[in-house]
């Protein structure tokens, strides 16, 4: 005997009501992919769960990009509202911004100029030379500045030597002043020791009054 007929409702039960989408979900995907490969069909499927978890399919050939724009093509009807056409509006000014940009990079690296008249050449040259002015400039700034941190090195280094000389120079003027004591006292030592003392002897004048005496 077949299996009854179910009634197509909205299923109560939390339980039986996840196992019904899992299982059904898991058919729908089956059957997705079986029709995307026997009859080479582009196909996608998008299902959202109660609980807001997303499951997809879509053919490997393509992608739910280019399926939703052919579906936009083909019928006519407005996907994407004005906040989102604005968006894409901005996109594609930002890629001819770009497409711009490049193709005068590339005039300035002097590629594809034969097609430029003589403003544009004359407008190019301007540009360069400006670009070199600036470039000049900011190497002389490069170069003061690395004159200045030079110097403040230079100082530095003579102030380190400095402090050095100072700190091996200190304990030798204390042994030389000690040195220079010891010289100064022996000096005068030696210097009394040398002297000849001075001895005073009157003489008499007639060596013969000393015998009458």
């Amino acid at each position: 005997m077949g299996r009854g007929k179910i009634e197509i409702k909205r299923i109560e039960n939390s339980s039986n009501r996840q196992v019904t989408y899992s299982k059904r979900r898991n058919g729908i995907m089956k059957k997705a992919k079986e029709i995307s490969v026997l009859c080479d069909a582009q196909v996608s499927v998008i299902i959202f769960a109660s609980s807001g978890k997303m499951h997809e399919f879509c053919t490997p050939s393509t992608t739910l990009v280019d399926m939703l724009d052919q579906y936009h093509k083909l019928s006519g009807k407005r996907l994407w509202d004005a906040k989102h056409e604005h968006l894409d509006n901005e996109i594609n000014r930002v890629k001819k911004e770009n497409d711009s940009m490049q193709i005068e990079l590339r005039h300035l690296k002097g590629e594809d100029i034969s097609t430029l008249n003589h403003k544009e050449l004359m407008m190019l040259e301007e540009a360069l030379e400006n670009g070199i002015t600036t470039l000049k400039a900011k190497q002389m700034e490069f170069v003061r500045m690395m004159r200045k941190h030079n110097e403040m090195m230079e100082e530095e280094n003579q102030n380190l030597l400095f402090k050095l000389r100072q700190m091996h120079l200190d304990p030798m003027d204390e042994n030389v002043m000690e040195t220079q004591g010891v010289y100064d006292h022996q000096g005068v030592a030696d210097y009394e020791a040398h002297q000849m003392p001075f001895a005073f002897r009157v003489q008499p004048m007639q060596p013969n009054l000393q015998e009458r005496f």
